[in-house]
């Protein structure tokens, strides 16, 4: 068998094609997959004649859901959204927000969007607001405001008498450098003391 070959779609596959199309695909996904679950088979000019009711059916089907998406796009563009969880007071969640908890509340707000078509690049694991790209096609996208917010009031310390702890992207507390002339003097402090401890 060569490496791609040409096939009928007999059932619309995602990111590949709908009914009635012909598409060349590698062997090993056609051996696999395709023909195995009879979503494709070998063409012929009978069966194109025999799935074209079926393939004008297809395209007024993706006709309207591009229609569908293309309104979204417009509504989404710049949405916020507020999702919120618990976390420390330092901001870091117990859990993190990901595409499906994105794709779950914009479902709840009315807005029909699939976990695939939610491109976060990580989960989210702190507090703060994220610029989350929603794309449906290469030619329908847009980016909404996702602002991941504490269930509670945080108990802050006030920043006045200690410097604040950083955070690393994955939330992890980033350790200070200590610095080398300090240290030395406390060294040095502390040398003092026990000698004129030691002196009495």
């Amino acid at each position: 068998m060569p490496a791609t070959i040409d096939l009928l779609l007999t059932e619309n596959v995602d990111n590949l094609g709908i009914v009635g199309d012909i598409v060349k695909v590698k062997a090993g996904y056609a051996r696999n997959y395709l023909l195995p679950r009879s979503l494709a088979t070998f063409p012929s000019q009978e069966l194109i004649d025999q799935l074209a009711d079926r393939r004008r059916e297809a395209e007024a089907q993706l006709a309207a859901l591009r229609t569908k998406q293309a309104g979204l796009v417009e509504q989404l563009e710049g949405y916020e959204l507020r999702i919120e969880r618990s976390c420390n007071d330092q901001g870091q969640l117990y859990g993190s927000v990901t595409q499906k908890d994105i794709a779950d509340a914009l479902n709840e707000a009315g807005y029909g969007v699939q976990m695939r078509d939610v491109r976060l690049g990580t989960p989210a694991k702190r507090v703060g607001h994220y610029d989350v790209p929603i794309k449906f096609t290469p030619e329908l996208e847009c980016t909404i405001d996702v602002s991941v917010a504490p269930d509670r009031p945080l108990n802050v310390e006030d920043e006045s008498d200690e410097p604040g702890i950083e955070f690393d992207d994955d939330g992890n507390p980033i350790e200070p450098v200590a610095d080398s002339s300090s240290t030395e003097n406390e060294e040095a402090t502390q040398d003092a003391e026990k000698e004129a401890a030691a002196a009495e």
